[in-house]
């Protein structure tokens, strides 16, 4: 199995709402079988024991609660999807079909309700599996417990700039974790001059955005055929079936052999992830906030919330030096991987947000003081962008305000984007 065809499997694994609770309706069955034989032969307190029509009818009601309670948390995740689709961006999706607590309720309750079927056939005139029917009802509390737990999630990630904060924590840790790739791998940004034709060109055997790619087994084939690896698109690209994946240098020929084992090398799928694509986070904050902003919507506070978040990332991106291990000759073994730049990120960040935002004076105030943040706290090299972004937010508020009364205001950092305290007021004392 190849590595691209492992990395679709771990990732239909995170994203897939019916496994876990699977697993669950299994595990339920197996135990309800083994607490049936367990009270075979152990005699359960007085407390804990029932008579033949208490347990069928108190199992019965487990049953018709349990499944109950399950149509409600899956009605509960289709709100979800709706809101998702018309407040958010349909993007922020797969990471709340990820959610660990959404898959453990529901494995619990599904659990549960097989859990006391099982038990509820083998009641007997004569035998009732006390510990079970006593067990099932503990299952109930659990489940109605993680319920709760699963609900107050729910309505705490309904607000956009809770889904911000929970988009920028995964963007930043994807970035760390790239980072970390990279520092881990020969790999180089740019290839060097006169590297000349390709021995061999890997191509795409079907359409789909490149998801992930495996470093260290690229770096390991160059290593051992002696090759440099040139990838010609970045994690997010979508590449059409046929594009070339990879370009091969070197002295000895490529084979269909090795096309293969490279193109497995490289994860496509039908739309990104965050999980080697940092950038896609950004882009999922942004289109919030660009919603928030269209004329139905008209929620300026939202965008200007969604900064703050979309600030905090760019400054832990940009803040963060890059490790890069080049190789000396241009001949050694090495891999050149397209990568995105301080550049890149940023230009992603604010460009639509100060198209769309233009007459909005908070969002225009609220994005001057990120990129002033940003100017003071990214690395040195990375400040020349800042100021460009600078100097085209000034055009901007110029080409939308200079026949309004409120240039002045436009034209200063608001950290709330306006109604925030002055930063330096003119008399202290007064």
């Amino acid at each position: 199995m190849t590595w691209a065809r492992r990395f679709r499997i771990r990732e239909s694994v995170r994203g897939s709402l019916w496994l876990i609770p699977l697993v669950g309706a299994a595990l339920g069955g197996v135990l309800g079988a083994g607490l049936f034989q367990h009270s075979r032969v152990v005699d359960a307190p007085s407390y804990w024991t029932y008579s033949p029509s208490t347990a069928s009818t108190l199992l019965s009601a487990i049953v018709g609660a349990t499944a109950a309670l399950t149509g409600f948390v899956i009605t509960v995740t289709v709100l979800v999807v709706q809101i998702a689709i018309g407040s958010f961006s349909a993007r922020y999706m797969r990471i709340w079909y990820r959610d660990r607590l959404l898959k453990l309720t529901l494995a619990v309750l599904v659990g549960t309700l097989t859990f006391s079927l099982g038990l509820l056939r083998r009641i007997e005139d004569d035998f009732v599996p006390d510990l079970g029917v006593t067990f099932a009802g503990g299952l109930v509390v659990v489940g109605i417990l993680l319920f709760l737990f699963f609900f107050h999630r729910f309505i705490q990630r309904v607000r956009p700039v809770a889904a911000a904060a929970l988009v920028s924590r995964a963007g930043k840790r994807a970035f760390d974790e790239s980072l970390k790739a990279l520092a881990a791998s020969e790999v180089r940004a740019d290839p060097p001059a006169g590297l000349g034709e390709p021995s061999l060109l890997v191509r795409a055997s079907e359409a789909g955005s490149i998801q992930a790619a495996d470093l260290d087994g690229l770096v390991r084939y160059a290593r051992e055929r002696e090759a440099q690896l040139v990838l010609g698109h970045a994690v997010g690209d979508f590449v059409p079936e046929g594009a070339v994946l990879v370009e091969v240098h070197g002295t000895q020929p490529g084979s269909v052999a090795d096309a293969a084992v490279l193109r497995g090398l490289i994860a496509l799928g039908d739309e990104r992830t965050i999980q080697q694509d940092p950038a896609f986070a950004i882009r999922v904050m942004v289109d919030i906030a660009i919603r928030a902003l269209s004329p139905a919507v008209n929620d300026p506070t939202t965008a200007v919330q969604v900064l703050d978040y979309l600030g905090e990332t760019l400054r832990h991106v940009g803040a963060t030096p890059s490790p890069r291990v080049a190789a000396d000759e241009a001949r050694e073994p090495f891999v050149v991987v397209r990568h995105r730049r301080w550049e890149d990120f940023l230009a992603l960040a604010v460009t639509e947000i100060r198209e769309y935002g233009a007459a909005s004076i908070q969002v225009v105030r609220r994005l001057r003081a990120m990129l002033e943040e940003l100017r003071e706290t990214v690395l040195p090299k990375h400040r020349a962008a800042v100021e460009d972004e600078l100097r085209r937010l000034d055009a901007t508020v110029v080409r939308h305000w200079s026949d309004s009364v409120d240039l002045d205001r436009a034209s200063v950092a608001g950290p709330q984007g306006i109604g925030g305290p002055t930063p330096f007021p003119a008399d202290p004392l007064g």
